[in-house]
C-alpha cells in the first residue's frame, strides 16, 4: 500500500484543500505514513501571506525531501501559484499545482476515477473545516491573496449542507465555515439573493450533536439578522466572531484601502457584545504599515483595548511584491515594527487573561480534543467562546461536546469541572 505524507501551511481553506486531496488519494489505496516511515508521495500546501510564509513553504519542501528521499513531492497552494518556477527548482518536486482548479485534474491523472467534490472526514480531528467559497475582490493595498486566489467562487448551498451532514455523521462535533472572504459567499451569483445567513440557516436545519463556528468576517458583514440567528441558537452557533480590524488609525486604514473607519468597526464590535451573551471577539492587527506614526500605532492599541478582544493576531507588516503597499514611501524600520508588535502582543495577552477571568463560574460547552496519554485523566478542549479549557474526565469524551463549569483561569486558558 503506497504511503502519503501531507504538510499544510496557512489558512483553514488550505487545510480543507489538503483533506480533499488526501481523500482522493485514499481512493487509490494511499495511507498516511506513520512516524518516521518514509512516504512515497508528499503533498505540500503552501502559503504566501507574508515573506515568512514563503520561507516556511520552501523550508517545508526541503525538509520533506531530506526525510523522504525517494518520495515524489507535489506542491500546491498560494506560494506555488505566485512562485511556480522557484518551487519547481526545489529538491524532490515533480509537480506544481499553480491553480486550485488543477486539484481535480491532478487526482484524475493519478488514477482517481471518482474525484471527490467534497470531504467526508477531516482526519482524526473533532473539528472539521468546510470551504464554502474562494477568492476576494477587496484587494487591500497590502494583501497578495486576491492575486493568488482570484475572483469570488462560491460553492452551491446544497453541496455545502450535504458536506456538513457527512462530516457530522462521521463524528465531527464542530464544523467551521471557512473561505477566503467568507462574508461574500454567494455575492457573485447574478440574480441570487442568497447570503451567508441563508447558508447558516440551512445548516441549522440538520439534526445532530454538532456546533457551527464562523471563521473570519469583516465587521460590516455582521448583520442584525446574523446576530439575531446567533442569539436564537447559542448552543449551535458558537458565540465567537473573528472580525479583522488591521488598524485603529483612519489614516492607516485609508492607505490600506480598507473601506470603513475605525469608529464604525468599534461600534459593530460593541453591537455584537450587546446582542450576544459574553461573546468572544478576536481580530487581526498589522503594525508597522508604511507611514504608520507612533500616534497611529497608539490609536490601534486604544481600539484594541476599547473592544476588549479575547485574542489578537499581531502581524508585522510584510511588503509583498506586486501589491501597492510594497511600493509606498515611508516604510517602517524592521526594529520599530518589532517593538510595536511586542507592545501590542503584551496588551493582547492582558486582555486575553481578563477574558478568561470573565468566564469564571460560567457553564461552558467544550469540544474535548485530547486526553493526557499518561492516564492522569486530564482532558483538553476548546469552548464555544474559543477559550482553551482543561478538565478531568474519562478519555472516551475525546471528540465529543461536554459541559464544563469554569473554576479557574490563567493567561493560558480556563480550568473547570466536568458537569454531568
Amino acid at each position: 500500500m503506497p504511503t502519503l505524507r501531507t504538510l499544510t501551511l496557512g489558512c483553514k481553506v488550505n487545510q480543507y484543500e489538503t483533506e480533499l486531496v488526501r481523500e482522493g488519494l485514499a481512493r487509490l489505496g494511499f495511507r498516511d505514513a506513520q512516524g518516521d516511515e518514509p512516504a512515497d508521495l508528499c503533498i505540500v500546501n503552501t502559503c504566501t501571506v507574508t515573506a515568512q510564509s514563503d520561507r516556511k513553504s520552501r523550508k517545508a519542501v526541503r525538509q520533506l525531501a531530506r526525510d523522504n528521499p525517494r518520495a515524489e513531492i507535489v506542491v500546491m497552494g498560494c506560494y506555488a501559484t505566485r512562485a511556480a518556477e522557484a518551487v519547481r527548482a526545489l529538491p524532490g518536486v515533480v509537480e506544481v499545482l499553480t491553480d486550485k482548479r488543477q486539484i481535480a485534474d491532478f487526482l484524475s491523472r493519478r488514477g482517481v476515477l471518482d474525484v471527490p467534490t467534497g470531504i467526508s472526514r477531516f482526519g482524526h480531528r473533532a473539528r472539521a473545516y468546510v470551504k464554502v467559497q474562494d477568492g476576494c475582490r477587496m484587494k487591500c493595498s497590502y494583501c497578495i491573496i486576491p492575486y493568488a486566489r482570484g475572483d469570488l467562487s462560491s460553492r452551491p448551498l446544497a453541496d455545502i449542507v450535504e458536506e456538513v451532514r457527512r462530516l457530522a455523521d462521521s463524528g465531527h462535533r464542530e464544523i467551521v465555515l471557512a473561505g477566503i472572504h467568507l462574508g461574500h459567499w454567494g455575492l457573485e451569483w447574478p440574480g441570487e439573493k442568497l447570503g451567508l445567513v441563508d447558508l447558516v440557516e440551512a445548516i441549522l436545519r440538520l439534526e445532530g450533536p454538532f456546533r457551527l463556528r464562523l471563521s473570519s468576517l469583516e465587521a460590516v458583514e455582521v448583520s442584525a439578522r446574523l446576530l439575531a440567528l446567533m442569539a436564537e441558537h447559542p448552543r449551535r452557533i458558537c458565540p465567537h466572531l473573528h472580525l479583522s480590524m488591521q488598524s485603529g488609525s483612519d489614516a492607516v486604514l485609508a492607505r490600506m484601502e480598507r473601506r470603513w473607519a475605525s469608529a464604525r468597526f468599534v461600534e459593530k464590535c460593541l453591537e455584537v457584545k450587546e446582542s450576544l451573551p459574553a461573546p468572544a471577539l478576536t481580530t487581526d492587527v498589522i503594525v508597522g504599515f508604511p507611514g504608520e506614526t507612533e500616534a497611529d500605532f497608539e490609536a490601534s492599541c486604544r481600539r484594541v483595548e476599547q473592544v476588549g478582544f479575547s485574542k489578537v493576531h499581531v502581524f508585522r507588516f510584510s511588503p509583498r511584491q506586486g501589491t501597492p503597499a510594497a511600493e509606498m514611501p515611508d516604510q517602517i524600520d524592521p526594529a520599530v515594527r518589532q517593538r510595536r508588535a511586542s507592545h501590542l502582543i503584551e496588551l493582547a495577552e492582558q486582555l486575553r487573561s481578563r477574558f478568561f477571568q470573565s468566564l469564571l463560574g460560567c457553564r461552558l460547552q467544550v469540544l474535548v480534543e485530547s486526553a493526557d496519554a499518561s492516564g492522569t485523566g486530564e482532558l483538553l478542549g476548546t469552548s464555544a467562546r474559543y477559550a482553551p479549557v482543561a478538565t478531568s474526565g474519562p478519555a472516551d469524551l475525546v471528540g465529543r461536546l461536554a459541559e464544563v463549569e469554569a473554576r479557574g483561569a490563567t493567561g493560558e486558558g480556563v480550568a473547570g469541572r466536568l458537569i454531568g
